[in-house]
């Protein structure tokens, strides 16, 4: 596990605090600061939403694929079984470990619902299929599952039900770090016959998530758009201008990101100039009118990038894993990077080891809830 900074991180946390602002040292938690000279309470509130790094989770409702239908899976696509066989606890769970980073997968069903209630898998796998309860797929709302007819188990299968988990934890947790929660849409068909497809969102669609949102979360828990772009005439030049609130003021909130394709935004964008009245910033080029947030999920090939767009005031989640291949091998340099490169979430499957797969997981170097990104 990564559990100290190396001697250059720890200088970099002093060096590149930006003016005005100290740096609590290294092992300083911001969430729970422990008094100490520059880790008072004081001291980090001062600090903006975009100077802290965090570790998040990927998926984070999915879960295991029962061994029934996994062995079913494998025998037809053995790789894909492989990059599919992870799981996490229920979202509380998550939070109560340290995850400030959630990430969840959303399908339209428009109408009375029930579009997925009945997922194909199980019946390939027949009197090997795991359990399941389909009943809340069978009303209305947005679903939520990896993969539908496959992937499809979920510890919050409505967008509400997750929602409402996270609100829950977050009254109980006052004072706790923002929380980002990613948004990705699922529009792409199984390409397996007598699977269901997926619905497009359309303008409708995408009001929903919003509305969805604004059901269980009043305005004075989120970190809107609107609330970055201030007085700024877009979004991107109050990201320039230092908007992000300050800890002090994003402390008990959480934030919605939308991590999708480029049309999926644009049809979320819409004719706006840059995401006014919006609940969720959005994935996009640094250089867009919207840009806010961008996800750049590979440290390694894209470490200088992230470190640039963080100094710059951007906001970057970035992976330490993928498909369980670091799992599988043990390897840690994606994480290192993840972490180095000052990325203010970064994600993983493993924030406790697989015992399966090996020792490796991940964790905030200096442990704590956050700490200062050294890229800025």
């Amino acid at each position: 596990m990564l559990r100290h900074l190396t001697p250059l991180l720890a200088l970099g946390l002093l060096l590149l605090a930006g003016p005005g602002r100290a740096a609590p040292p290294g092992g300083c938690d911001l969430e729970h600061p422990d008094g100490s000279k520059g880790c008072t309470r004081a001291a980090v509130d001062r600090l903006h939403l975009n100077d802290l790094q965090a570790v998040g989770t990927h998926n984070s409702y999915k879960q295991a694929i029962p061994p029934g239908e996994m062995a079913v899976l494998a025998a037809g696509a053995a790789d894909t079984a492989k990059t599919l066989d992870y799981s996490h606890p229920p979202l509380g769970d998550q939070l109560d470990a340290g995850a400030r980073q959630l990430e969840i997968d959303l399908l339209y069903d428009p109408g009375a619902g029930g579009r997925f209630a009945d997922p194909l898998m199980r019946k390939f796998a027949g009197a090997k299929a795991g359990p399941y309860d389909p009943t809340p797929m069978r009303g209305p709302g947005l679903k939520v599952m990896h993969v539908q007819d496959l992937d499809f188990r979920s510890s919050c299968a409505l967008f509400t039900l997750c929602l409402k988990t996270i609100r829950a934890w977050s009254l109980a947790h006052p004072g706790h770090l923002p929380v980002l929660i990613l948004i990705n849409l699922k529009e792409d068909d199984v390409p397996v016959p007598g699977s269901v497809k997926a619905v497009k969102f359309d303008p409708a669609g995408m009001d929903s998530i919003d509305a969805e949102i604004h059901s269980v979360f009043p305005a004075g828990a989120l970190v809107t758009p609107d609330m970055v772009q201030g007085r700024q005439a877009t979004l991107r030049e109050g990201v320039l201008a230092g908007g992000w609130p300050t800890l002090g003021r994003a402390r008990g909130r959480v934030l919605f990101a939308l991590d999708a394709e480029p049309d999926q935004v644009a049809r979320y964008r819409g004719a706006r100039r840059s995401l006014e009245g919006r609940v969720m910033f959005v994935n996009i080029d640094e250089a867009s009118p919207a840009a806010a947030y961008i996800t750049l999920n590979d440290p390694r090939a894209e470490g200088a990038r992230i470190k640039r767009d963080v100094a710059r005031g951007f906001l970057v989640r970035t992976r330490a894993d993928a498909d369980t291949m670091e799992a599988r091998s043990g390897d840690t340099a994606r994480r290192e990077a993840a972490f180095a490169s000052g990325a203010q979430y970064v994600s993983t499957d493993y924030m406790r080891a697989d015992p399966r797969l090996g020792a490796y997981s991940v964790s905030l170097p200096g442990g704590g809830r956050g700490r200062k990104t050294p890229a800025r």
